[in-house]
């Protein structure tokens, strides 16, 4: 019971303001509901779920309990308790996993074909999620290899006149894919795996020319590629090998007048077997809630903004 209600009635608390009209009274072992069918209904079957999910040994968190809510009144072909205790990595005592509907799809989608697209804002997982299913499958030897590549847009993938080592010229571009590694490997462990070549960490200009056999490959921030260079990244996949893409198409960083690849290569793949889309939105940042709201607020402004271009108020 201390389980389904939380620490100090939090998650009592969360269910009431999601059923303002319902009465729930929590007494010893009973909780007891008075209101209308469909909501006594749905509050039901959420108590259930949170009893599968605490049986697991997990904890429930407030947020946790609310995108419980909105996925049943969805009535969403996936339990709750589902996408809450399907772990992908452990490490270091976090374990790592999809909490959210469309984040499961998407980890489902990455399991079922050979290259996935992950599209949506900033703090839907796309990249953690794809490095974690990489590590994995290097931890269970379904490959030989990681590589993970993003496109140095900022210096025009033109790095020569940067000042400093090589790794030094890249390193600023790829932190965020060393940050998601060190988060799922013990960080003593990276740099031998470096080393030997079973994790490579690279901008998009070095993928030219290869051929990459039972590798995870995973080119991020894809909205900064161009479609010469999605094509490109597209025609590395060697046998054995996964590719997941990720990138958010309203943050594009090329120049005017360039098109994105990403953009590009939805009218071109769409439909093609063994490839899939998986779309998140601000309803899968699973960073500060302000987040998602900046994320709605930035695409409403967007809208009115390509609505009336002379009006960007």
């Amino acid at each position: 019971m201390i389980g389904v209600l939380g620490a100090g009635d939090e998650l009592l608390k969360v269910i009431e303001q999601q059923f303002p009209t319902t009465r729930i009274t929590a007494r010893g072992n009973e909780i007891q509901l008075s209101g209308d069918a469909e909501s006594i209904g749905l509050i039901e079957n959420l108590i259930s779920e949170m009893l599968t999910v605490l049986r697991t040994g997990q904890g429930l968190t407030p947020e946790a309990v609310e995108r419980s809510i909105s996925w049943l009144r969805e009535k969403s072909d996936v339990r709750p308790h589902e996408v809450l205790t399907a772990n992908i990595l452990s490490n270091r005592g976090k374990s790592i996993r999809a909490k959210t509907l469309n984040q499961k799809r998407y980890v489902d989608a990455i399991d079922q074909h050979t290259i996935v697209f992950g599209i949506g804002p900033a703090g839907t997982g796309k990249t953690y999620l794809a490095v974690a299913k990489a590590v994995q499958a290097l931890q269970e030897k379904r490959i030989n290899r990681i590589v993970l590549t993003r496109p140095a847009v900022e210096a025009g993938e033109r790095l020569g006149f940067l000042p400093g080592t090589l790794s030094e010229k890249i390193d600023p571009y790829l932190r965020p894919l060393y940050d998601a590694l060190h988060d799922m490997i013990e960080p003593e462990k990276i740099p031998r795996l470096m080393t030997s070549g079973t994790i490579e960490v690279a901008p998009l200009a070095y993928m030219r020319g290869r051929t990459l056999n039972d590798a995870f490959i995973i080119l991020d921030e894809a909205q900064n590629t161009s479609p010469e260079q999605m094509k490109m990244f597209l025609t590395r996949l060697g046998f054995g090998s996964t590719m997941v893409i990720t990138g958010d198409v309203t943050q594009v960083d090329l120049p005017r007048g360039t098109s994105s690849g990403l953009q590009v290569v939805k009218q071109i793949l769409q439909g093609v077997d063994d490839v899939a889309f998986c779309n998140l939105s601000s309803t899968d940042v699973v960073r500060h809630k302000l987040v998602a709201k900046i994320v709605d607020a930035y695409s409403a402004y967007d809208e009115r903004r390509n609505l009336n271009p002379k009006d960007s108020n």
